[in-house]
């Protein structure tokens, strides 16, 4: 169960008490169960997310990738994936996406992962969404074709060159390759979801 559907039950459940409070008394006994089931939800979603995240560390720490937790996601930041103006894969940057897949793969196959292409800020705001989202294509792409990842579970986004977003403000050229990447997000999403 991802975060946005834990909240949305727990949204629910409160919204059931307090709308059965108006017409029906609800029993202390079912409230404290469905408080506990979704707390033994939440306990069971950060557990798989924890479980992910040190598999990534622990597969990905020969690599230039930054792997964080926040929010029931684990971000997988690669870094400078892209030549300038280029949105093909660059050789070397292809076993870590192997691994990638690969863990995926083999010990976490109901996630749902978010492929994030960025660009740095040179170029008008147009080409640079454009640029970012066939820098995304191109990783969900090979994560499909050569990962084996199931496509229905790999989506692609371009973020182009949002302010916000950019490793290194402003920088652009040989300074701005860190903002030419992608990032995977990866949501839990249990068998049966979707």
């Amino acid at each position: 169960m991802n975060a946005y559907t834990w909240a949305a039950k727990l949204a629910v459940g409160m919204t059931a008490v307090v709308l059965a409070g108006c017409h029906h008394y609800v029993k202390q006994e079912d409230y404290d169960a469905t408080i506990a089931e979704l707390r033994a939800n939440d306990a069971s979603l950060r557990s798989d997310l924890n479980g992910l995240k040190s598999e990534l560390d622990s597969r990905f720490a020969g690599y230039d990738a930054k792997i964080s937790q926040l929010q029931g996601r684990v971000r997988v930041d690669l870094a400078a994936h892209f030549d300038t103006a280029q949105s093909v894969l660059r050789d070397q940057d292809k076993a870590a996406l192997d691994e990638f897949a690969s863990v995926i793969k083999e010990h976490h196959p109901d996630v749902v992962v978010t492929v994030e292409g960025f660009t740095d800020p040179a170029g008008s705001a147009a080409y640079n969404q454009k640029l970012g989202q066939k820098r995304a294509d191109a990783v969900r792409d090979y994560l499909v074709q050569n990962g084996g990842l199931d496509a229905s579970k790999i989506r692609a986004v371009s973020y182009g060159k949002a302010k916000n977003r950019q490793v290194v403000p402003g920088a652009t050229g040989a300074q701005g390759e860190p903002n030419r990447r992608v990032a995977l997000v990866i949501d839990h999403a249990p068998a049966g979801a979707g």
